[in-house]
């Protein structure tokens, strides 16, 4: 059974109304890349570039694998349950594609929510975050797509979100600064409108550091 037939009925009615991209047009990206190659220079016909083409074809699939999903998806399926702190999963590991140059940004995200009667799995946070990320992105966005999401899908009295990440866009051509790292953040409802639940949070994010 598909992760979307598994969906309350509620939750598919909310998840198709809109539409997602098709398929990745595989062969129309292996021609590209072989035009790429010969305007550069190479032959991509010779042994280690032939099957190449393919090969890109096959990455853009899966690093662009979250156009073709939904992010509510994880979400629909919530627990009543009756708690009211915070509750923060950290380090959530993510690659993600620069939009700007279709070069990697790879780095973690700090996520937390202020529960309001229900929670969700933590695994499916993990998944939220996952689908975001495989699209072309740029962190800024990224970070305000998930928070908003959270604060929508989840009901939830508050949303923080952290990204931390490294951008070869920066590290391997341009200004190739190296061991550079970007932080971005997003607040919302009780995150942003009280600083003791502000800090808490980022205390948390800090901790074990």
């Amino acid at each position: 059974m598909s992760d979307r037939s598994a969906l309350p009925r509620a939750g598919r009615a909310k998840a198709n109304s809109h539409a997602l991209p098709l398929a990745v047009d595989e062969e129309s990206i292996c021609k590209a890349v072989r035009d790429i190659l010969r305007a550069v220079g190479e032959d991509p016909d010779r042994e280690g570039l032939r099957d190449t083409p393919a090969r890109v074809a096959r990455m853009y699939a899966e690093m662009f694998s979250g156009l073709r999903k939904d992010p509510r998806e994880p979400l629909q399926k919530t627990f009543t349950q009756k708690y009211d702190e915070m509750v923060v999963v950290k380090d959530i590991a993510f690659e993600s594609m620069c939009e700007h140059h279709l070069l990697p940004f790879v780095g973690k995200a700090h996520v937390a929510y202020l529960p309001n009667g229900k929670i969700v799995g933590l695994s499916k946070l993990a998944r939220a975050v996952e689908i975001l990320s495989r699209r072309p992105q740029v962190q800024e966005r990224m970070t305000q797509e998930l928070a908003d999401l959270l604060m929508k899908e989840l009901d939830a009295r508050g949303v923080g979100v952290i990204l931390e990440a490294t951008h070869t866009c920066m590290t391997i051509r341009g200004v190739r600064k190296a061991g550079s790292l970007c932080t971005t953040s997003a607040m919302r409802g009780g995150f942003k409108d009280n600083q003791s639940t502000r800090s808490e949070f980022l205390s948390l994010v800090a901790s074990g550091r």
